[in-house]
């Protein structure tokens, strides 16, 4: 069993406006052993000196789509599944050099990527998956233009973000299979998307009782519903619907932040795609049209955090990103510390993204019985941000597992 001693450990996990004195932190197996500032190094452990830089517990993105590789999402659906397989893996792979060490896939990745990770046939982050988001027909995951009334050819294909259900024995049979095939919540789509043709971002997606269903079947197998939303009326009747991730948020009032506080729920916003989307995407291919609809919601963006913060309701990481655009992922924490403290960004990144996980105490954190995921930073990110971007070119140590994969 491999062993590894960090000395003079300062350690930045998002709980506290400063780094912690220095800790002796012992990883054996792929497990965090002991934190102390009188751990000694074990016999025979591989020992890194952390002075004068930082240690972070592995960064945690909740809002991810790991099979798309196209900034097309309809374009992205006909690509065979095995050329979306091997473009995954690079694009995991890179989120991984970035720092994450474990993302939350909102719509897409089946599970057989998760066993692949966690087999090791494939060099990524730890995946926490929805299977495939469920959309109404016309919804955000229905690339069916107006006039278009064939059954959508985009069903089981792995490069398909979602899938369609109308009414609610279908919206339970679709939580049901994704369930069934592996995924740890539900991701609905709640409101109009910018990435679709059909649906304007004012239109609400599903009806309460859709949403309800889901969210019963979601409870029934311990997990939760991730919801796509972005206006206030969207947001507010999906926390009435018993939603506890709200998906982007950007229109959101502070009457309904609070409200969604106070049911526990929890925001991802992700405003680096907008920006992306805006300055890359008619090029990629989006649409003009598609890409009309990103100053509805990116302009609000910066204002939607300032306004969670106040109501409390807690923001995990999210970057939303497609294609080539994936590359500005860590992004996110430099367009949030123009509004919010470097210490609330990275808790978005650490413990409560972790939460969102369902892996409290296991990842997000640098604690005796955690998952050995680690980063050593050439500074401190309290200080400057942008330490955590450059893909991962200030982070002279990763570790996952136990593993170091960078050193």
């Amino acid at each position: 069993m491999s062993t590894t001693f960090f000395s003079n450990a300062r350690i930045v996990d998002g709980t506290a406006a400063e780094p912690s004195e220095p800790q002796g932190v012992v990883v054996e197996g792929g497990r965090i052993r002991e934190v102390s500032p009188t751990a000694k190094a074990p016999a025979g452990a591989t020992v890194i000196d952390v002075k004068g830089k930082t240690l972070m517990p592995g960064l945690i993105d909740a809002h991810v789509h790991v099979v798309a590789v196209e900034a097309s999402l309809g374009r992205n659906a006909t690509l065979p599944d095995s050329l979306i397989m091997a473009r995954s893996i690079k694009l995991m792979g890179e989120m991984l050099d970035r720092g994450f060490t474990t993302v939350r896939d909102v719509g897409g990745a089946d599970h057989g990527q998760v066993l692949a990770t966690e087999q090791g046939y494939v060099r990524g982050p730890r995946l926490v998956i929805s299977g495939k988001a469920l959309s109404q027909s016309g919804g955000h995951c229905d690339f069916r233009g107006p006039f278009d009334n064939a059954p959508s050819q985009f069903e089981g294909r792995l490069g398909a973000l979602g899938r369609l259900c109308d009414g609610v024995p279908e919206v339970r049979r679709a939580a049901r299979q994704e369930i069934k095939a592996g995924a740890r919540f539900i991701k609905i789509m709640a409101n109009g998307g910018v990435a679709s043709p059909t649906d304007p971002i004012h239109f609400l997606g599903f009806s309460r009782e859709e949403i309800t269903a889901a969210v019963e079947e979601a409870r029934n197998a311990g997990g939760y519903v991730s919801a796509h939303l972005y206006t206030d009326e969207g947001i507010r009747r999906a926390v009435e619907c018993g939603v506890h991730s709200l998906e982007h948020c950007n229109l959101i009032t502070l009457e309904t932040a609070r409200f969604a506080a106070e049911q526990g729920a929890v925001a991802v916003p992700t405003l680096v795609t907008y920006d992306k989307l805006s300055e890359e995407g008619e090029a990629l291919g989006i649409g003009a049209e598609a890409v009309g609809k990103v100053d509805d919601v990116r302009l609000k963006g910066m204002e939607s955090l300032s306004i969670m913060a106040e109501a409390g309701l807690p923001m995990a990481y999210g970057s939303d990103l497609l294609g080539p655009m994936h590359r500005h992922q860590s992004e996110e924490f430099v367009i949030r510390g123009r509004v919010l403290p470097a210490q609330q960004v990275i808790a978005s990144a650490t413990y409560i993204a972790a939460r969102l996980c369902r892996l409290e105490g296991q990842i997000g954190v640098v604690a005796e019985g955690a998952f050995a995921d680690l980063i050593v930073v050439d500074g401190n990110p309290l200080a400057d941000l942008s330490l955590l971007t450059g893909q991962g070119r200030s982070m002279s140590v990763l570790m996952k597992g136990g593993v170091i994969l960078k050193k």
